[in-house]
């Protein structure tokens, strides 16, 4: 079990956001406790698993199948 934990300053550094926005909007929202993130004996620090950051930021980039629905139920591959 080999996973690359990083602090809030390095994440930053990493993906060119503040670790002021890493910890006021990301956290808990996109990034989600025991999967992104884990506190280590219970504390108040957090370290970030930088293989499910990393996994997380490359699963958006594919857009989704643009279709336009029509009658009868079908779509159209617009």
């Amino acid at each position: 079990m080999s996973k690359t934990l990083v602090t809030t300053r390095e994440l930053a550094a990493k993906i060119q956001f503040s670790a002021g926005y890493i910890n006021r909007v990301l956290k808990d929202t996109v990034f989600l406790e025991g999967i992104h993130y884990i506190r280590p004996f219970g504390g108040r620090k957090i370290f970030y698993v930088w293989e499910a950051i990393e996994t997380e930021l490359y699963a958006h980039t594919v857009r989704p199948k643009q279709l336009i629905p029509m009658a009868a139920g079908r779509v159209c591959n617009g």
